[in-house]
């Protein structure tokens, strides 16, 4: 793709995204730029480079095949004192744990989730919700039609994962429920 074709286009994609305000599918930024999905990786790319070059708050993030216009993550406390907004508050063990299970296993339901932490579960998927971290993924087709929970683009934004395909392999459990270790693993071989 030529140098000034590659920048008109930038130019669009960049209005685009930050028009949207939420993440934007390659296939969607393809559809409105005239152009081939394939092209979207450079445009980005280029617009990231533009921003790096110049010094600017800005960044374009990945999230799976959604593009999304973000500032750097240094510029957050300058931008939580203009919002005049509180630090949210971190999030405790049992929301860690009921992320772990969604993201590994996802869509799952709510009893699921109870039946592998062993505990009533309702109130933290409910806040993960309202956290925008766990999102509905419709319902299954069995009595009662309970509903599937995954996780968002926000949980992936939040810890750093372009898809789920980031999260780290789980430990392998040996009999007895105890993890394996490395150096037990590799003087098995």
């Amino acid at each position: 793709m030529e140098h000034l074709h590659i920048v008109k286009m930038a130019g669009i994609a960049e209005a685009v995204l930050f028009a949207c305000g939420e993440p934007v599918s390659a296939q969607r930024l393809a559809e409105v730029l005239g152009t081939d999905e394939k092209e979207i990786p450079d445009i980005i790319h280029a617009l990231n480079q533009r921003y790096e070059e110049a010094g600017s708050a800005l960044h374009i993030v990945s999230l799976t095949k959604n593009w999304q216009l973000c500032t750097k993550k240094e510029f957050a406390p300058y931008i939580r004192a203009a919002m005049e907004t509180k630090k949210s508050a971190p999030l405790s063990n049992a929301a860690l744990e009921v992320l772990t299970i969604v993201a590994y296993n996802q869509p799952v339901t709510k009893s699921f989730i109870e039946h592998v932490r062993g505990i009533d579960s309702s109130s933290v998927v409910n806040t993960l919700v309202e956290r925008e971290l766990l999102e509905e993924a419709g319902r299954l087709d069995i009595p009662g039609r309970p509903i599937a929970y995954k996780t968002t683009d926000n949980f992936l934004r939040c810890f750093e994962l372009t898809s789920l395909g980031d999260l780290p392999p789980l430990p392998i459990l040996q009999p007895g429920g105890a993890p394996e270790s490395g150096d037990k693993a590799a003087n098995d071989e």
